[in-house]
């Protein structure tokens, strides 16, 4: 295993803290995922609703960075990390106050990126966004304290 997918598992297994931002928004964690893919099912808090019942899209794309992310994670190189450089959404249908079904999978990996795609499903098949993103992979930063290498 490497860092991101060890991270994945404790993810998934709903241990260690989530990170703040992940807290505040109430992202929640994942329900599976292997290699290439991750699946959660996301149920809205009422306090996101807006005016007319439906989900926020700029919280719907929150939730896409999140789920593209795990799933880039799970074929991140040891050595590597990465961030989202791109990320596209595209709203198909109006979403409400429900279980959201997301799947997230690696579309091509090379080198220096991940694209990922993701699709946001309720009510068993209708299908409410797709999302797509790059991420650029980096080497990992040297630990705090850690000999630097000469040159």
């Amino acid at each position: 295993m490497t860092w991101a997918t060890e991270r994945l598992e404790a993810i998934r297994r709903g241990e260690g803290a989530l990170p703040p931002i992940v807290e505040q928004l109430r992202l929640g964690r994942l329900d599976a995922w292997g290699e290439g893919w991750v699946r959660k099912i996301w149920t809205p808090h009422a306090s996101l609703d807006t005016a007319d019942g439906s989900l926020f899209g700029g919280y719907v794309a929150a939730l896409a960075d999140q789920a593209l992310a795990f799933a880039a994670m799970t074929v991140v190189p040891d050595d590597k990390h990465y961030r989202t450089v791109q990320l596209q959404v595209s709203f198909l249908r109006i979403g409400r106050n429900a279980p959201v079904d997301i799947h997230a999978q690696v579309i091509a990996a090379t080198r220096q990126m991940i694209a990922v795609r993701a699709s946001f499903v309720q009510a068993g098949d209708r299908l409410i966004a797709e999302a797509s993103a790059q991420q650029i992979l980096l080497p990992l930063p040297l630990a705090a304290g850690a000999p630097q290498p000469a040159g």
